[in-house]
């Protein structure tokens, strides 16, 4: 019995301790809202017209920045896609359907959530507006 008194001490004591990091474990994270797009920012028509120019330079930056997770066919399924919920399929006719161009605009520059992080300033607004029409190529006719 004497020999067993240090091993079940021990046993208490890392039980204790266990016990005492769990209760000391930061509350899960809730995920960020996302954020209403303004009505004057979902309203505002591309500026650059969709020419064979455009879509070259929108394909370049969404290759940098949203294939990864969109896939390189717009298709939802990038390298990472499957790290996120519900990530978009672009050549699905529905996926777009009742989003303005502002709108996607918006989202590119501010992100969505905790999910699809902001553009940020990383890109000037024609960039982004030749994205928006790269993103409306994909859908399938």
């Amino acid at each position: 019995m004497k020999n067993k008194t240090p091993l079940i001490l021990f046993a208490l004591l890392f039980l204790a301790f266990g016990l005492r990091a769990q209760k000391d474990q930061p509350p899960a994270k809730t995920p960020a809202p996302e954020a209403k797009i303004p009505p004057e920012d979902a309203a505002k028509a591309n500026p650059v017209k969709p020419t064979p120019e455009s879509l070259a330079k929108g394909k370049k930056m969404y290759g940098y920045d949203c294939a990864m997770c969109h896939g390189k066919d717009g298709d939802g399924k990038g390298d990472m896609a499957s790290d996120y919920k519900n990530v978009t399929d672009f050549t699905d006719p529905e996926a777009l359907k009742n989003r303005t161009d502002g709108e996607i605009f918006y989202i590119t520059r501010n992100g969505k959530g905790d999910n699809m992080p902001p553009e940020g300033d990383r890109a000037k607004n024609e960039d982004i507006w030749n994205m928006v029409n790269y993103v409306r190529s994909f859908k399938k006719k």
